[in-house]
């Protein structure tokens, strides 16, 4: 009997725990889990031209904040309202992430309820009522020109197990996870988007380099003219102004810094003031200012001196190039933070409350300037401000023919002034091009220069603002 009850027991036990463990599993998928299997996630998305906004939120754990990232088609061009409307040079990667997206298919169901979505990495980034910090993903919307929405989605984690590029996909607002193969390049880092070749300069075409070396006191605008270094290409060395019997410029020291010119980069933009970049566009009317342009160039470290010329508080480098443009680079303060706060300026971007603000139309205000960063910020970087000129000087003019009879008559018939004429005619037009050339390339770029503050890295900045101490030694 004893041992008939244990046997019921027994029995009866093991149907709980079997009834528990049934409880406790997964249920086993529906037909209806199946049934969008395949299809693309966006049907009516087609055509990756239609697609002329991107934005891509992305969550910072760290800080509990959200970073974002926008790329729109403004007039006739492409432009990124993140930063300032700057233009995004990179106009075929929007149709590549667009074209990505529509080819995006549910290939399984992995989850029907919004408490794995945090486990998955796919809870929406822009989603408040969520307490969690952690399991946010990063959000991709394109728009169409009529701001309708062709594709939204959160991409989350990746697939465990599964060879190739497969991801944890959510479309908001709904519960169902996804794991599909995603290898779309959503880049939301501002220079993935632009032109960051500076000043789009070839080492090899560099005739001369100057540089000023001085500081001004931001109390008395008084300048401190330490030194002026004037580096001029030779053949086969360059040399240096004011060398003394036995010394050389420094090959290595001179051809990194040729290199740093050539492969300087935009880290991050801030927009000058209407005013201020009308002025300078047109630079051979010199540059007129308000008060409110002078508050945001002392803001950024540049003033004008009694004599109003415009300087900076660590010096200056002038670029000449043998097609004749002249470069001319003002460093000013320094720019800490990193992220957005560096690259457009956002303060507090990243952090909790959400987006940063620039602090004004023109990304400045305040102490050093809204969009300088936290004194106490990491990775200092530098303002950069730019302007370009033509040295016409560089290239006299030849004689002009005496007549252009020649042009009426067969070369064949030509006699040896038409002859003599003629060439004068070609080496005249050869030299007009070129200085048209030099001239409209000077214009192109200080149009472009003329409206933005640049920031640059502290590194390059190094490389560049060398003391004679640092490129002249004994041979």
């Amino acid at each position: 009997m004893d041992e008939t009850r244990k046997t019921l027991a027994f029995v009866a036990a093991a149907a709980v725990v079997t009834a528990a463990a049934f409880l406790a599993a997964p249920a086993d998928p529906t037909p209806e889990a199946f049934s969008d299997r395949g299809e693309a996630f966006f049907p009516d998305f087609v055509d990756p031209n239609d697609a002329v906004s991107l934005e891509v939120i992305d969550f910072n754990e760290a800080t509990g904040g959200i970073n974002a990232f926008s790329v729109v088609f403004k007039g006739t061009r492409w432009r990124i309202p993140s930063h300032h409307n700057y233009p995004a040079d990179d106009k075929d990667r929007l149709a590549r992430t667009a074209a990505g997206l529509i080819e995006v298919r549910k290939d399984d169901v992995v989850a029907e309820i919004a408490a794995d979505h945090e486990a998955l990495g796919v809870v929406d980034p822009l989603d408040e009522s969520v307490a969690s910090l952690s399991g946010r993903g990063k959000r991709v919307t394109i728009k169409d020109g009529n701001d309708n929405l062709l594709a939204d989605l959160i991409v989350g984690g990746n697939v465990p197990g599964r060879e190739g590029q497969y991801r944890y996909l959510r479309v908001p607002g709904q519960k169902r996870t996804y794991a599909a193969r995603f290898d779309v390049d959503v880049s939301s880092r501002f220079g993935d988007w632009i032109e960051k070749d500076l000043l789009e300069v070839d080492q090899a075409r560099i005739e001369q380099v100057i540089l000023k070396d001085y500081s001004i006191d931001e109390g008395t605008r008084m300048l401190d003219q330490r030194d002026t270094i004037v580096l001029s290409k030779g053949d086969p060395d360059w040399t240096a102004n004011r060398m003394r019997t036995g010394q050389k410029v420094d090959a290595v020291k001179m051809e990194d810094l040729l290199k740093a010119l050539d492969e300087l980069t935009i880290v991050g933009v801030r927009p000058k003031p209407a005013g201020l970049s009308r002025s300078l566009e047109d630079n051979d009317e010199g540059i007129s200012i308000t008060r409110s342009d002078l508050a945001s160039l002392q803001q950024k470290g540049y003033y004008f001196t009694g004599d109003g010329q415009l300087v900076s508080n660590e010096g200056e480098t002038q670029v000449s190039t043998e097609d004749g443009v002249i470069y001319t680079l003002r460093f000013g303060e320094i720019v800490y933070g990193a992220g957005d706060e560096v690259t457009a300026g956002l303060i507090g971007a990243g952090s909790a409350g959400g987006v940063g603000s620039a602090g004004g139309p023109d990304g400045s205000g305040g102490p050093g300037g809204f969009g300088a960063g936290s004194p106490a910020g990491p990775g200092e970087n530098r303002y950069l401000f730019i302007t370009t000129g033509f040295d016409a000087g560089l290239f006299p003019e030849p004689p002009r023919p005496a007549d252009l009879g020649f042009q009426a008559r067969a070369d064949s018939l030509w006699t040896d002034a038409e002859r003599t004429n003629a060439d004068l005619q070609e080496k005249h037009e050869s030299w007009r091009q070129r200085v048209d050339t030099g001239r409209r390339t000077s214009a192109d770029l200080n149009a472009r220069f003329a409206q933005w503050y640049y920031v640059i890295s502290a590194e390059s900045f190094d490389r560049i603002r060398l003391r004679r101490a640092d490129l002249v030694t004994s041979e």
